[in-house]
């Protein structure tokens, strides 16, 4: 097994991004010794914005309980889909 190059100090990201472009991490990193299965339980997960139709009574009746539950009527309707979702798929 070679030994393996430093990782030299970057002054800003471009730098950085530029080593990278042109080096290889294996030169630099022991992949093999790498854990496997890490989880970075901090990340927030990428969103993706949709339209949704809801007729105007869905709507307005969304809005009512969220208001009374003190939280934004979208961030409510998430908690909604993501329960039944979690529910569904227990089945």
């Amino acid at each position: 097994m070679k030994k393996n190059k430093r990782i030299p100090k970057f002054k800003n990201e471009k730098q950085e991004a530029d080593f990278w472009q042109k080096n290889d991490s294996a030169d630099f990193i022991n992949w093999s010794k790498a854990k496997k299965n890490i989880k970075f339980p901090n990340l927030k997960p990428s969103t993706k914005t949709i339209s949704l139709r809801l007729s105007e009574s869905m709507l307005n009746n969304l809005k009512i309980v969220a208001n009374q539950k003190d939280i934004p009527y979208q961030s409510f309707i998430k908690v909604i889909i993501d329960e039944r979702l979690k529910a569904e798929l227990e089945k």
